[in-house]
């Protein structure tokens, strides 16, 4: 994996309550910030990315490891 694999823009999918939600890669965050609605520990080795939920519209921080590239299905 590389150590920046999204980008804004990219559909990606994260586990939310016990189930999967897709949404889109609004910035990547290299450094400490505040971000929805939360501190963000982040840097430039360590970027985390806020996405935005398709289905709420609702603003997420999440590491790359707990991000996914989105697989459309038919639910969608």
């Amino acid at each position: 994996m590389t150590k920046h694999p999204f980008k804004p823009g990219d559909e990606v999918e994260w586990s939310s309550h016990g189930s999967r939600t897709h949404g889109e890669v609004k910035e990547e965050i290299p450094e400490e910030k505040e971000a929805a609605d939360r501190k963000v520990k982040a840097s430039k080795d360590e970027p985390q990315y806020r996405v935005e939920s398709a289905k709420s519209g609702r603003d997420a921080v999440h590491k790359p490891s707990a991000l996914r590239p989105h697989r459309h299905s038919s639910s969608d």
